[in-house]
C-alpha cells in the first residue's frame, strides 16, 4: 500500500520494551531516509502499536523483526548525532503502555536530525509528551517500590501489583538490592519476576515469569495482621490531608492495598479524634533521673543532699568547688534558669583535671542528657572524627559545654534542640569558670557563638572570626570555630570538607 509516496514499513519488535530491537531499526530507517508517517511499529506481544497500524500492509518475510529491517542501507550515510539525553528518554518513554510511543520516538529522532532548532525548543509538543511519558513512567515505578505487599509462602515473599506500564522488569533491581538476602517474586498481569538469593557459592538470580492473575496471590498472613494493627495506631488525625493522601495514593491501587479497608473508617472519624486530641491534658517528659530506694540508699541520698547544700552555699559567698566530682553534684540542684526543671540532668564537662586544652560547646544534645556526657551525638561523631584527622587524643581534651542543661521543645516523642537564651547562658556561666577554675587549661577552643561569647564576654560573628585567637582579661587564650551542629545543618558536601572546617 502506498502513502505519502511510499509504501508503509511493518516493524516489529521483540517485546513491549524492546529498545535495542527499536535503536536498530531506527538507525536503519534513518540511514534509508524513510520518514516517520511511512513506519508502523509492533510488538511481538502486541498486534497494533501506532495510529499508522490499521494503513499498514501485511509485512512481508523479511520485515518481520528488528534485526532483519536493519541490515545495512545503500550508500554511506552520516553519522546520526542526537543529544545524550534522547538515549536516556528513549529508555524511559519505551516503557510507557501507549502503543504510539515507538512511532513518537522515532518521529522525534527523525527530527532531532533533520529539524537542529528542535534541540532548543522544550515547549514543542513531540518533546512535551515524550516527556510526560517519561514522567508517567517514573511515577509509576514509584508506586510499585511504594505499595508493593509481600506475603509469606513458606520459605517465599510473594507479592501481587499492577502496574500501569511496562516496568516490571526496570524496578526489579530496587528489589533485588533491599531484598537480597530474601527469596520472593512480585506477580503481575503482564509478566512476573522471581529472585534466588545466594546460597553461598555464587550470586543471587532473577528470573522473569509469565504474567499471572491475581488469584495466585497468597492469601493475607499473621504478618499482615500485624501490618494492619501497626497502621491503625500510627493514623494521626491532626495530620490528615485527604487530597494530598489520594494524590500519593491514588484510589486505583486500593484494591492491592491490605491497609486501604481501613482508610474510610479512619477518615471520618478523624475530626472527632482531633478534637479528642485538643481536649486531653498536656503530658510532661518522663525524668529519667534514677530514683533512689529506701533505707541505705535514702541516708545516702540525704547526705549528698547536704554535700550539695554546703557547695552551693560556698559559692553563693565567692569561693569555688574543691573538685569536679563537687561541682557536678551542685550542678545537679541548679534551677537558676528554667531549662533544668525539665532536662534529665546537668551534663558538666568530663576530661583529665590538668588538660592543657578544654573544649567548650553550646548545650547538651538529646544524646548528650540521657548520657550524662558532652558531645557524644551525631556532632560529637563528627568532632571525634574531626580529633581523628588532627591526630589529637580525646582523652586528653577537657570538654564541656556553656550551657550545662538541654534546653528543647517537644514534637511528638522527639525533642527538638532550642538555642539558648542570653540570659540562660549567663545564669551558666559561674558554672563554667569554676570548670576552667579548676582544670587551667592553657588554650580554650570555643565551638559555635554561644560558647564564644560566654568565654568572651561579647557578641561574636563566627564566620568572620572563626579560626581566629583571642585573650580574655585573666589572659585565657581562646580559639574561635564552628560548632559541629552547624556543620551538619549544611547542605550536603565532601565530609572532608565539613572536617576541615571544623579543625580550622
Amino acid at each position: 500500500m502506498a502513502i505519502a509516496g511510499g509504501t508503509v514499513k511493518s516493524i516489529v519488535l521483540d517485546g513491549p520494551v524492546d529498545l535495542p530491537g527499536f535503536r536498530c531499526a531506527a538507525r536503519d530507517l534513518l540511514a534509508r531516509q524513510i520518514a516517520p508517517e511511512q513506519v508502523s511499529w509492533h510488538s511481538s506481544s502486541m498486534p497494533t502499536q501506532d495510529l499508522f497500524a490499521d494503513l499498514a500492509s501485511p509485512a512481508e518475510p523479511d520485515e518481520q523483526h528488528a534485526p532483519a529491517v536493519a541490515k545495512p542501507g545503500t550508500g554511506n550515510p552520516s553519522p546520526i548525532t542526537v543529544p545524550p539525553e534522547f538515549l536516556t528518554l528513549c529508555q524511559t518513554v519505551i516503557l510507557h503502555s501507549d502503543p504510539r510511543r515507538f512511532g513518537l520516538l522515532y518521529r522525534l529522532l527523525w527530527r532531532l536530525v533533520h529539524e537542529p532548532a528542535l534541540r532548543h525548543d522544550p515547549l514543542d509538543a513531540d518533546r512535551m509528551q515524550a516527556q510526560h511519558m517519561a514522567q508517567a513512567v517514573r511515577r509509576d515505578m514509584h508506586k510499585m517500590k511504594a505499595f508493593v505487599r509481600f506475603r509469606a509462602v513458606e520459605d517465599m515473599h510473594i507479592a501481587w501489583f499492577e502496574p500501569d506500564h511496562h516496568t516490571v522488569e526496570a524496578t526489579a533491581p530496587f528489589f533485588v538490592r533491599r531484598f537480597t538476602q530474601m527469596r520472593w517474586a512480585i506477580l503481575t498481569p503482564e509478566c512476573s519476576i522471581e529472585w534466588h538469593p545466594a546460597d553461598g557459592n555464587g550470586k543471587g538470580s532473577l528470573h522473569t515469569r509469565p504474567g499471572a492473575q491475581k488469584a495466585d496471590a497468597p492469601p493475607a498472613d499473621a504478618g499482615e495482621a500485624l501490618w494492619l494493627t501497626y497502621y491503625q495506631n500510627i493514623f494521626n488525625p491532626a495530620r490528615l490531608k485527604l487530597k494530598m493522601m489520594q494524590k500519593e495514593m491514588p484510589k486505583r491501587y486500593w484494591k492491592n492495598l491490605p491497609e486501604a479497608q481501613f482508610i474510610s473508617e479512619l477518615t471520618a472519624a478523624s475530626s472527632q479524634r482531633r478534637m479528642g486530641m485538643i481536649e486531653q491534658v498536656p503530658t510532661e517528659p518522663r525524668r529519667r533521673i534514677p530514683v533512689f530506694t529506701e533505707g541505705a540508699a535514702a541516708a545516702a541520698r540525704g547526705q549528698a543532699a547536704l554535700n550539695v547544700s554546703q557547695t552551693l552555699a560556698q559559692m553563693q559567698q565567692g569561693e569555688k568547688p574543691v573538685n569536679l566530682q563537687a561541682l557536678n553534684a551542685a550542678a545537679q540542684a541548679c534551677r537558676a534558669c528554667p531549662i533544668g526543671q525539665h532536662a534529665t540532668q546537668a551534663v558538666c564537662g568530663e576530661g583529665p583535671v590538668r588538660a592543657r586544652v578544654m573544649v567548650v560547646g553550646e548545650q547538651p544534645g538529646d544524646q548528650e542528657d540521657l548520657r550524662g556526657k558532652p558531645l557524644v551525638g551525631p556532632s560529637g561523631q563528627l568532632f571525634d572524627r574531626a580529633l581523628k584527622d588532627l591526630g589529637w587524643a580525646r582523652a586528653s581534651l577537657f570538654i564541656t559545654n556553656a550551657v550545662k542543661h538541654f534546653k528543647y521543645e517537644p514534637r511528638g516523642k522527639r525533642r527538638m534542640h532550642k538555642t539558648p537564651s542570653q540570659l540562660e547562658a549567663a545564669a551558666c556561666l559561674h558554672w563554667l569558670e569554676s570548670e576552667i577554675d579548676l582544670v587551667k587549661p592553657e588554650g580554650v577552643i570555643a565551638l559555635g557563638a554561644t560558647a564564644a561569647s560566654s568565654l568572651l564576654g561579647r557578641k561574636v560573628a563566627i564566620m568572620s572570626e572563626r579560626g581566629q585567637w583571642f585573650s580574655r582579661s585573666d589572659g585565657l587564650r581562646v580559639l574561635v570555630t564552628l560548632h559541629p551542629a552547624a556543620l551538619l545543618r549544611m547542605p550536603p558536601r565532601a565530609t572532608r570538607s565539613r572536617l576541615h572546617r571544623l579543625a580550622c
